[in-house]
């Protein structure tokens, strides 16, 4: 299983200059390689679908692949010696990012959705570098050794856990310093306990209102952290609209304005992770933590950032919290017990906020009623719990008795 782990880095000024310019090597390496890629493409593409009996048509290119453009660094460095002193697998990842990008393009991912059009990455705008390996135990104390670039000081403010392996490390040039970001892997093999066995589940019902109930009647206030934030960002926006292009005076206000951004991400990080904390901390049983279940709402977050609700629904961040969720219920044997052990399970949305909880029947309701009161059982109780309990029944896949149901 794979985990981040992200410090902070104290460079001294020379090392600052020194990864700027790795940085600014990189850039210009990632343009020539987009660059022949995108005039690969235009060189054999054809706008019609057929042909004349007699074609007068150029020798064709071969593709340029990760592969043959990888061959081409060792003449880069004969070609351009300064790039000899970049690390050959930093080069390499360089190669790696351009193929993954074009690629994106024209096929794309997993799921057949295509990214836009790559873009020449502009001056500043390469801001993070990757090392595919790092050497045998890299940290001592509060120093860490990137290969060919030296020891740097981080902020070891937690320590990996025994028995994990540093595989990759990713410096990142963010507007309030420069971070690296670890990424550990452990081979220890997780024990999935079946749905049927899980005891004392919990299903929770996202929303706008509130942040999420839980199927138990309890419910976390939403913080609305951007929201809050928009004045302060929008004053600071105005002071980067109205300085001159290229003046000092609109780095120092763009650097402001993406500090007052990125602090705005992190609280709303930091709380989805106190959330996730306080929902796993309070539904794990002290015998047996890894027998509980939390449902949740298969969300179609996409979707929702296309409707009037977009800011809300983005300031709110469910897709980063069910992400954090899922990673730290999964169980595994290690020794420092740093997740749960709970099992998440997403269920489709469809008709939870109108079927009954009680009986099963539909009870089609409106957004603006908030009470749910079926009129075949006779069961009343707040919409959104209701839909709590709703997904709670299609996780477990049979209703959950609550002797917290109020009926009348």
């Amino acid at each position: 299983m794979r985990s981040a782990y992200q410090y902070r880095l104290r460079l001294t000024k020379k090392q600052v200059v020194e990864l700027d310019r790795w940085l600014d090597m990189l850039r210009h390496q990632y343009n020539y390689l987009l660059a022949d890629r995108f005039n690969w493409y235009e060189q054999n593409r054809c706008s019609v679908n057929s042909c004349p009996l007699v074609c007068h048509l150029p020798e064709l290119r071969e593709n340029p692949d990760y592969f043959s453009q990888k061959r081409t660094l060792p003449g880069l460095k004969k070609d351009r010696p300064w790039y000899a002193d970049l690390h050959a697998h930093v080069l390499q990842d360089c190669v790696k990012r351009v193929d993954l990008a074009f690629k994106r393009w024209l096929k794309g991912d997993s799921k057949g959705e295509r990214s836009g059009r790559p873009r020449f990455k502009g001056k500043g705008r390469y801001r993070s570098l990757t090392f595919p390996s790092l050497g045998k135990d890299p940290i001592k104390g509060n120093q860490l050794k990137l290969p060919k670039f030296g020891w740097v000081k981080i902020i070891y403010h937690r320590p990996i856990p025994e028995g994990f392996k540093i595989k990759t490390a990713t410096v990142t040039k963010k507007a309030d310093g420069i971070y690296i970001t670890l990424s550990v892997q452990d081979d220890t093999v997780p024990n999935i306990i079946p749905v049927d066995q899980v005891s004392s589940p919990i299903g929770i019902d996202m929303g706008l209102k509130s942040f999420l109930i839980k199927s138990d009647g309890s419910e976390i206030e939403i913080p609305q952290y951007y929201r809050k934030a928009q004045k302060r960002l929008k004053k600071i926006q105005k002071a980067v609209s109205r300085s001159r292009k290229g003046s000092n005076n609109r780095k120092k206000a763009v650097t402001k304005l993406g500090v007052a951004h990125k602090k705005v991400a992190d609280t709303r990080k930091d709380f989805h992770f106190k959330t996730v904390k306080g929902l796993l901390d309070n539904h794990v049983r002290v015998a047996s933590p890894s027998a509980n279940l939390v449902a949740h709402e298969k969300l179609n977050i996409k979707g929702l950032a296309k409707t009037r609700m977009a800011k809300s629904v983005l300031d709110a961040g469910w897709g980063q919290f069910l992400t954090i969720l899922s990673i730290k219920a999964v169980r595994v044997a290690w020794p420092t017990a740093i997740n749960a052990g709970l099992i998440t399970k997403a269920v489709n949305p469809r008709n939870t906020s109108q079927n009954c909880s009680n009986c099963g029947k539909k009870v089609p309701k409106k957004l603006k009623d908030r009470i749910h009161s079926c009129p075949h059982c006779g069961y009343t109780e707040d919409r959104d719990v209701n839909a709590a309990k709703n997904i709670l029944n299609l996780a477990v896949g049979h209703p959950v008795s609550s002797k917290a149901c109020r009926v009348t």
